[in-house]
């Protein structure tokens, strides 16, 4: 059996089902560009019947992606097939996903059908795709739930009428990793004809295992994985890309590979977030703010010893510059070395114990120690060594005007101004800061916390910037979140200006 697993990413299609998550065109073009930058072998780029904006959209793909496989998808129905084609005309490579629940819930009780005549739906459907297209992909929708018995009926059925691909989804996410790893070698070992079509993956995260189910299914002989970046779709989720990738990566022993460039899996992370105004949760695997932070005495030391000793994943595997050590009242004192080692001191072991108590007591107070902290530790305010400090900020926003802003810092001895005007108060700030300190910065990160709670709330931002890169994070509070958001932003820059 082939040993390479195809990736479908359908972030276009079952990740925009996400209520508030509808991309535009132009943004849609952006996604897939990165996509096919990071190597996935064919993009779902929509339902082209069921709006004008999807047809328009899966259109535009189609003229302007190279390398992957551009899939529109359809219900058995011929007019959405017929729909679809026209969609796919400017492809250069096409795909039809067509097909129709085959679970007792499905046929009983939303197509008020039954198994014979589901089956001639499903073989009509992959005939007349057949007429528009040779890559026809055949979806048994509720495939988690519907009897293997009765499944290898119907996979057997539409590869006999030409389908190239046959997807298997868990569409609630129901099965255990076993059961549906065992109804994926149910099938390779009973449909007559299974070598001609490639076994597709497509399982949702209902009950968390959508990465485990995707996984199992590709040991017991699916060789393609349906995903979308950072797990998103519709309810819990989809199989998330960037999981599947780096286990297969990481797994050598599976034997497998995918087409995925790893290194640029970060950078799309952020990019669908943003976009998608969706915020990956801080604990996701592979891609979240802390999947490659640590803040125990314990892991941090492993770590500094060799990463190896709790990390599994080399953080520029997926295009992260570098592991986080967090300085939290649980480091412990090799983090402080290290932390004390970036900014030129080097303790001897009687002063590094003295060191680490006043810490302690720091650490207590403050969740999150900053290296101004750090260096107020060891005897100095900090004040001195600030070459980037925030003299005056005025900012003009309004639901009538351009937002624009005017800054005044003091680097390096020099007190300079600039505007700029932006998105919005801190874009523009930001724009402003940038012109100034004339470095080419980008904004990876961007988080806002109240710490207090009334109208005269404190909050609390934390960013992180690329320059060169590298990552650099930066931390602040004050009770005008603009003025927080432009001292934080200061404060990262200040780490390599």
């Amino acid at each position: 059996m082939d040993n390479r697993v195809y990736i479908f990413d359908t972030t276009l299609r079952d990740g925009e089902q996400v209520p508030g998550c509808q991309l535009n065109t132009i943004e849609k073009i952006e996604v897939a560009k990165a996509l096919e930058l990071l190597g996935v072998d064919v993009i779902e780029a929509g339902f082209p019947v069921s709006s004008p904006g999807d047809f328009h959209s899966v259109t535009e793909l189609s003229k302007i992606l190279v390398e992957p496989v551009v899939c529109a998808l359809t219900r058995a129905v011929e007019k959405d097939i017929e729909v679809a084609a026209e969609a796919l005309k400017y492809a250069k490579r096409k795909r039809i996903h067509t097909g129709i629940g085959t679970s007792y819930y499905h046929i009983n009780y939303k197509l008020n059908s039954n198994q014979d005549e589901i089956i001639e739906r499903a073989v009509r459907a992959v005939k007349y795709a057949k007429k528009y297209v040779e890559d026809v992909e055949f979806y048994a929708e509720d495939a988690g739930r519907t009897e293997n018995e009765y499944l290898a009926r119907v996979i057997e059925a539409v590869i006999k009428a030409g389908a190239t691909v046959v997807n298997i989804p868990d569409t609630t996410g129901y099965c255990l990793p076993a059961d549906y790893g065992n109804k994926i070698r149910y099938l390779v070992e009973n449909v007559k004809g299974i070598e001609k079509a490639i076994i597709s993956t497509h399982c949702h995260n209902d009950l968390g295992m959508a990465t485990a189910n995707s996984v199992s299914g590709v040991i017991n002989g699916a060789r393609q994985v349906e995903a979308t970046i950072n797990g998103i779709g519709e309810r819990a989720g989809n199989t998330s890309l960037e999981e599947v990738a780096m286990i297969i990566k990481s797994h050598n022993d599976l034997g497998l590979t995918t087409g995925i460039d790893s290194h640029r899996i970060f950078s799309i992370s952020r990019t669908v977030s943003s976009l998608m105004n969706m915020p990956v949760q801080p604990n996701k695997a592979i891609v979240g703010r802390n999947a490659f932070a640590h803040s125990s005495g314990i892991h941090q030391d492993g770590v500094l010893k060799n990463r190896e000793n709790y990390e599994i994943i080399d953080p520029k595997d997926v295009g992260v510059s570098q592991s986080s050590i967090v300085l939290t009242a649980r480091s412990g004192r090799a983090a402080l070395k290290h932390h004390l080692a970036k900014i030129g001191v080097r303790p001897t072991k009687d002063e590094l114990d003295r060191l680490y108590k006043k810490f302690l007591v720091l650490a207590d107070k403050n969740k999150n120690i900053k290296e101004e902290d750090i260096r107020i530790l060891v005897g100095g305010n900090g004040k001195e060594e600030k070459h980037l400090e925030l003299l005056s900020l005025q900012v003009f926003c309004g639901s009538s005007t351009i937002p624009s802003a005017t800054v005044q810092l003091r680097y390096n001895d020099e007190i300079l101004t600039a505007s700029a005007s932006g998105n919005g108060p801190v874009d523009a700030a930001f724009s402003a800061v940038r012109q100034i300190i004339k470095r080419k910065v980008r904004l990876e990160e961007f988080l806002i916390q109240a710490i207090t709670q009334g109208s005269d709330d404190i909050g609390k931002v934390h960013v992180q910037v690329e320059n060169r890169g590298k990552m650099y994070y930066g931390f602040s509070a004050h009770t005008d979140i603009i003025t927080a958001s432009v001292e934080a932003f200061l404060d990262a820059i200040s780490k390599f200006v």
